[in-house]
């Protein structure tokens, strides 16, 4: 008899308030795991700088981004404090099928749509330690006025009333524990009882 693991390959959603540094964490995963596959997603924000189509998002206007809805070529999108965002369905089904993990970075009313479609996905909350640590990181960021602070922390306090629609809550306090902790969480879920079986050879 011979021990194996499933070999199909993990969603895994990393949601949570805009600021709380899905990006800096999720970057720094991709560094440590490099056959963990990442889904650009598509937006019609501007690029902030350094930001390169193609690499950190699809950067669209709303006319192109209208028609992948009516495509139906997004599993999920939301408009969030003034504009679009969403994920390619097709790249997402055909590297789950290879067997690779895939990771989303996306907007929590995002995830919750992909929830309805891959409930079997690993959903996992970036928190920030405070709400005021959360407002001192969008204030550095140099690039907000008074009201769209003020709508983004207005936003972060109903996404944090959904933790209990996650698996798991990460607090992004240091963005190398938070993702150490990210980690952990895929190794148990890879090991978990219903992906592990006993075969003849």
């Amino acid at each position: 008899m011979k021990a194996s693991y499933e070999q199909s390959g993990l969603l895994i959603v990393v949601s949570g308030p805009s600021g709380v540094g899905k990006g800096t964490v999720c970057n720094y995963l991709r560094g440590v795991m490099p056959d963990l596959a990442y889904s650009i997603s598509a937006t019609t924000r501007t690029p902030r700088v350094g930001e390169e189509h193609g690499v950190n998002y699809f950067f669209q206007t709303k006319d192109e981004f209208q028609e992948m809805i009516q495509k139906d070529e997004l599993i999920e999108w939301a408009e969030y404090v003034g504009n679009y965002y969403g994920t390619p369905r097709r790249y997402v089904e055909e590297t789950l099928a290879a067997g690779k993990d895939v990771l989303l970075e996306i907007e929590v009313q995002g995830a919750m749509q992909v929830k309805k479609h891959f409930p079997q996905g690993l959903f996992i909350f970036l928190a920030p330690p405070s709400l005021e640590d959360l407002r001192e990181r969008i204030v550095g960021r140099g690039t907000e006025t008074q009201e769209s602070l003020t709508n983004r922390l207005a936003a972060a306090s109903e996404e944090l009333a959904q933790l209990s629609e996650y698996d798991y809550v990460v607090v992004n306090d240091q963005v190398e524990k938070a993702s150490e902790r990210i980690r952990a969480i895929l190794t148990a879920e890879h090991c978990k009882t219903h992906r592990f079986w006993m075969s003849e050879e």
